[in-house]
């Protein structure tokens, strides 16, 4: 606690639970940037392997980053391969991740995999390395909760540049870009079956589902329901490459 605590720092809000009910309620709630760092024995007997309430939990929250914090010796291989089965992000090795800097780089490496799920998505539509470096920095402004102007900031860039960085990766309008990592952050939640359509918007940050309905609505033309019925994060994904690839086609059109 006292190494997380000096990772955290100003910059995240650190939560301590104390057991496995009150942890599902807390990511019930948590935000799309949210880490989960678990002790997967907690509660159980030594040599009954990990416990079932962390399969229970990955299975009702699929889109949740839990890394497991435990020893990687060769007992508990078999116990890491299960928990990457059940989809556990990434393992926090309690006798060789005992600096600061090793932890917290365990801890990034766990945290990016939202963006790395996005550009995984194979739509036959290739990114270029400054539109990928565009969105990576807008996936960061969004789990802080920016604006196009923090995005601006983190780049080093005016606005008017950033701006025009966008139209020449054939990005959307940094205003546009992050309301589409916000929708494709809230279509990745509406996918876990733990998870309620008011409990999606307020872990988005809005105010509730009416508002996160008005966000979908001004990118794709569906309803929350509607987009978790289609497979919520498939279907977004598709119709923001779909986008993308509009914008390289008008680009091609006025040359």
């Amino acid at each position: 606690m006292e190494r997380l605590n000096r990772i955290a720092g100003d910059r995240f809000q650190l939560l301590r639970v104390n057991s496995w009910a009150e942890l599902w309620a807390g990511v019930a709630e948590a935000p799309p940037a949210a880490l989960v760092l678990v002790d997967p024995y907690f509660g159980e007997m030594n040599g009954r392997g990990p416990s079932p309430h962390l399969s229970h939990l990955l299975k009702a929250f699929p889109s949740a980053t839990v890394v497991v914090a435990t020893e990687s010796t060769p007992s508990r291989y078999p116990d890491i391969r299960q928990m990457g089965e059940w989809g556990v992000a990434e393992v926090l090795q309690l006798d060789e991740d005992t600096s600061r800097e090793s932890v917290r780089r365990r801890l990034l490496s766990a945290r990016g995999q939202p963006l790395r799920r996005l550009l995984a998505h194979d739509p036959g539509f290739p990114l270029t390395g400054r539109a990928r470096a565009l969105m990576d920095a807008a996936v960061e402004t969004v789990m802080m909760g920016g604006y196009p102007r923090d995005l601006a900031k983190t780049l080093g860039f005016s606005p008017s540049t950033l701006l025009r960085w966008c139209e020449r990766s054939q990005l959307p309008t940094p205003r546009r870009l992050l309301l589409w990592m916000r929708v494709l952050f809230a279509s990745a939640l509406l996918d876990d079956p733990g998870h309620s359509v008011f409990s999606v918007g307020l872990a988005c940050g809005y105010s509730g589902d009416q508002a996160l309905r008005r966000a979908i609505r001004a990118v794709i033309p569906l309803t929350p329901t509607q987009l978790r019925e289609r497979g919520a994060f498939e279907t977004a994904s598709n119709a923001f490459f779909q986008e993308l690839a509009a914008l390289r086609d008008e680009q091609a059109d006025r040359r």
